[in-house]
């Protein structure tokens, strides 16, 4: 056991003690925590400073609203209900088209109002928020993934994580849906966690289940060497996340849309650690390398270049990452 933590540490894998203790607690200032574990909040931060998010059709906040869902709905084909609190994924529920008066799910299986109410419900009673407290129901527009992930995304969204640290893009990976997570996109639901070369936006390994894999499961698509559209965006965009929310060590959650491109889905204060594991790369290095650095710049641009810089790279034949830093 000592040997494999004193491996782990030599290769730079930042384990959660370390990330609590040296990252979290020192840079990510408490009183800032509600800004992104309400995903209310996020968004109406976001676009205040003019980020692309989802549109947000509704909230019902109480019981006494619950009565007007039906209606909110009346004029959606498709839409997305998730807790304003929720992690992981949980209390998710998607509505991919409707026929009448019944909506369907990615899966084909379908819903009556009824079904969405009780699940609306559950989301009010706090049943999928962080601490089991009194939440909130965000009725919003379910994203029309970009064509690039047709092939290796199964009944679901896929979204770019992206770890920021002091406002500079450190490490990003690709989530993508399969059929053991029902169509989300979290890893510990069954989703691939796709390592993202941080300069190009080029997919590398990928993990699922913690084992590294080369097709998607489900479609048997090939992952790697996939270059993301609208990188530079979606780097910005990451980069920016760090003014809005306060917090120096962050996770930035990106969809592509077909039409709109790059939106913020939310941000994460305690983001977890499979991203390393998704780019065969620890954390720790590059981490410790923008802490080190005296003065950061305070232009977005200038510290996306910066991660350019910091963590270049080029792909050798077979689409490996080949890292400098």
């Amino acid at each position: 056991m000592i040997a494999t933590i004193s491996k782990l540490k030599k290769s730079g894998i930042l384990g959660m003690n370390r990330r609590n203790a040296d990252f979290i607690l020192p840079y990510n200032p408490r009183k800032n925590y509600p800004l992104v574990d309400d995903k209310v909040l996020t968004k109406n931060l976001a676009q205040k400073a003019g980020m692309a998010v989802p549109e947000l059709f509704g909230v019902i906040d109480s019981n006494h609203k619950l009565k007007g869902l039906e209606k909110l709905l009346g004029k959606l084909d498709g839409f997305v209900i998730k807790p304003s609190r929720g992690s992981g994924g949980n209390g998710i529920l998607v509505a991919e088209s409707r026929r009448n008066d019944l909506f369907f799910k990615p899966d084909g299986s379908v819903l009556d109002i009824n079904q969405i109410k009780y699940h609306t419900a559950n989301i009010l009673s706090g049943l999928y928020s962080l601490g089991a407290i009194m939440d909130k129901a965000m009725i919003e527009y379910k994203v029309k993934f970009d064509p690039i992930f047709r092939d290796i995304s199964f009944q679901g969204v896929p979204d770019i994580r992206v770890i920021v640290f002091k406002g500079v893009p450190v490490m990003s990976m690709l989530r993508l849906p399969t059929k053991l997570s029902a169509g989300r996109a979290n890893l510990h639901q069954g989703a691939i966690g796709v390592g993202v070369d941080i300069c190009t936006g080029t997919t590398l390994g990928a993990i699922w289940k913690n084992k590294p894999i080369s097709h998607h499961p489900d479609t048997a698509a090939p992952i790697k060497s996939i270059r993301l559209p609208g990188w530079d965006k979606i780097l910005l965009n990451a980069a920016k996340a760090q003014e809005i929310a306060g917090l120096d060590y962050l996770g930035v959650d990106i969809v592509l849309d077909q039409d709109l491109g790059p939106m913020i889905l939310e941000f994460n204060a305690r983001p977890g650690l499979a991203i390393q594991l998704a780019n065969s790369c620890g954390l720790s290095p590059r981490l410790e390398q923008v802490q080190n650095i005296k003065e950061l710049p305070h232009e977005t641009e200038k510290r996306v270049a910066l991660t350019k810089k910091l963590f270049a790279c080029h792909l050798n034949q077979n689409g490996s990452a080949l890292l400098t830093f």
